[in-house]
């Protein structure tokens, strides 16, 4: 990764963050796409720009927003002078029992985790063709076995999973296009599943624990720097537990 420039969408907390600090610490300059976490996009900035002078920039924009989406590209070869991978990691979770559903939660969640990484790397595709580059999606185990009460956003993984392999048919032979897809890592921040729906996922998990957002970033820095003949490929990173669901 020395020298390589990446674009991190979401990058700001939780597994993004750990993805910036991996490769980073690889030797790839990054910008960091963020949303509202601004505080915390900042922060990791400067965490990271103390060890290596101007290898981190920020950029803000909503990608729900598709006029703006082109703009992450651009910016980004503007800033580093080009573009070697996408790491599209931003996402939104939330329930969606049926009989709630509405529009709005199909617009968040399909738009969040299926429509924005699609045409971030249909922006990204030229510059990415140019430095023979790699995209990685990060998936769900529970796109290819739906999660229950989260119908829209099992939903728009399986649906990512799918974009996973065509976008690699598509911009095959310059660009690798890879997934990972995590399992019980971290809980999410609003509190959804309490102390004993944690215990039964981490029971029903072969390696009877929790991951750590780094098992994922290790998972990335591979798909990107050494996995040089894989395309097309989601990379199950979750202690087994999609043999066992």
């Amino acid at each position: 990764m020395q020298g390589k420039v990446v674009l991190i969408t979401g990058g700001a907390k939780r597994v993004g963050a750990s993805v910036c600090r991996r490769l980073h610490a690889a030797g790839a300059s990054i910008m960091l796409h963020y949303r509202s976490s601004a505080g915390e996009a900042r922060l990791l900035q400067a965490e990271l720009n103390h060890q290596r002078k101007e290898s981190v920039a920020l950029i803000q924009a909503d990608l729900l927003d598709l006029a703006k989406l082109p703009s992450l590209i651009e910016q980004t070869v503007q800033t580093f002078g080009r573009l070697d991978a996408l790491v599209n990691n931003a996402s939104s979770f939330h329930a969606t029992p049926v009989g709630e559903i509405t529009p709005e939660d199909w617009e968040d969640l399909i738009g969040a985790n299926l429509r924005a990484p699609l045409f971030i790397a249909q922006a990204a595709a030229p510059a990415l063709k140019k430095t023979q580059g790699a995209i990685v999606n990060i998936t769900d185990i529970h796109a290819e076995r739906p999660l229950k009460n989260y119908v829209v956003y099992s939903v728009a993984k399986a649906g990512l999973v799918g974009l996973t392999r065509s976008l690699a048919r598509e911009l095959a032979p310059e660009v690798r296009v890879n997934a990972v897809a995590p399992g019980p890592i971290l809980w999410p921040d609003d509190d959804e599943f309490d102390e004993l729906s944690r215990q039964r996922i981490i029971s029903h998990t072969p390696l009877k624990r929790e991951g750590t957002p780094d098992d994922i970033a290790k998972a990335v820095h591979f798909l990107l720097a050494d996995a040089t003949y894989v395309t097309g490929e989601t990379v199950n990173v979750d202690g087994g537990r999609h043999v066992a669901l």
